[in-house]
């Protein structure tokens, strides 16, 4: 099936396979064997499918060919937006305008990932999450369902900051729970985990686990309070 509507200078690669009602922008292009569902905006310049190019001196395996991307039912793709091979988007996802989905990244339904949003390689996000403008996901990093995440979060995957051939095989990202919520310009140290309805203030260093339904705060985060009932997810 065809493309309801294809803008100008729009490039589609072979075996690409459209749903029912998919309108394409201007100068995109969606990269061989790509699966795109029913109901999807693609906005301009969006590039979908796009391989991962690996630096000389990068630490990550080489990968000759990965299986296409997947965009699932009513998404929207905006302007300047690029999605790798083998990126898995669920229903309903809001992908904002300059975000970047790595390879080996999946989405679940419902999620919303903002304007400038990078999500590296190898990364599991939840349903209906948020992720806010310019929020950083390291590469290894698995978000449960209804995840918050505000602006300008970082999330860090390496302890010894790219030197010395420990680090090898020592990479790990970072862990949000169901419900958990992380406030702006917070920064969570590598293999951290936020349990289930935690939350870190806005500004706050990770350094230690965050127990469920616990609030933390400072440089180091350290306990607060705990999450008050009325915020907790099971009563949302």
């Amino acid at each position: 099936m065809k493309p309801v509507s294809i803008g100008q200078n729009v490039v589609i690669g072979e075996n690409v396979i459209f749903g029912e009602n998919v309108i394409i922008g201007n100068n995109v292009i969606i990269y061989d064997g790509t699966i795109i569902g029913n109901n999807v905006l693609i906005q301009d310049n969006v590039v979908i499918g796009k391989k991962p190019t690996r630096a000389k001196t990068s630490i990550l395996p080489e990968v000759k060919e990965l299986p296409p991307a997947k965009i699932g039912d009513g998404c929207t793709i905006g302007t300047s937006s690029i999605i790798y091979a083998n990126a898995v988007i669920g229903n309903d996802v809001f992908v904002a305008d300059l975000a970047t989905i790595r390879e080996r990244v999946t989405i679940g339904d419902g999620t919303i990932v903002g304007r400038g949003v990078a999500i590296e390689n190898d990364c599991s996000i939840g349903k209906k999450c948020k992720l806010e403008t310019n929020c950083y996901i390291t590469a290894y990093s698995q978000l449960g369902d209804h995840v918050f995440i505000a602006p300008c979060v970082v999330t860090t995957n390496d302890n010894y900051m790219a030197r010395s051939k420990e680090r090898y095989g020592k990479f790990k990202g970072v862990t949000v729970k169901d419900g958990g919520r992380i406030g702006a310009n917070a920064i969570i140290l590598p293999g951290k985990v936020i349990e289930e309805d935690g939350a870190v203030a806005a500004g706050s260093i990770v350094t230690k686990d965050v127990e469920k339904e616990q609030f933390v705060m400072g440089i180091p985060a350290k306990p607060f309070k705990q999450v008050p009932e009325d915020q907790l997810l099971r009563n949302q």
